[in-house]
């Protein structure tokens, strides 16, 4: 396979997994995904500001996230985020430092 064939497949598979989220599984939350996996919404935001960033192309998180959403942040939690148990916002804090890093 050559190498544009591959970025072409793999930003289709992007493409479909952007889509599933977004579109087909609004209900799974991203703290839930968190914990489980590792990344969530908000990872995959993070990491499509990162690369364009490394093209030359500056946005802000919250540009990076509007991308990824298709809408605002605000938006999104409005229509879809619901509130997070005690429990899971403490297996978030150690999914995030374990994952992401140190918040602070």
């Amino acid at each position: 396979m050559d190498k544009q064939t591959q970025i072409e497949i793999e930003a289709a598979a992007f493409r479909t997994l952007r889509a599933h989220l977004m579109e087909k599984r609004t209900d799974v939350q991203n703290i839930d995904m968190m914990n489980l996996t590792g990344f969530c919404r908000n990872c995959l935001s993070r990491w499509y500001q990162e690369a364009a960033a490394e093209r030359g192309i500056e946005m802000s998180k919250e540009q990076g996230r509007e991308a990824f959403y298709g809408m605002s942040t605000a938006e999104w939690k409005d229509k879809y985020q619901t509130e997070a148990s005690d429990a899971k916002q403490a297996d978030f804090k150690i999914a995030f430092k374990e994952n992401v890093g140190d918040d602070t």
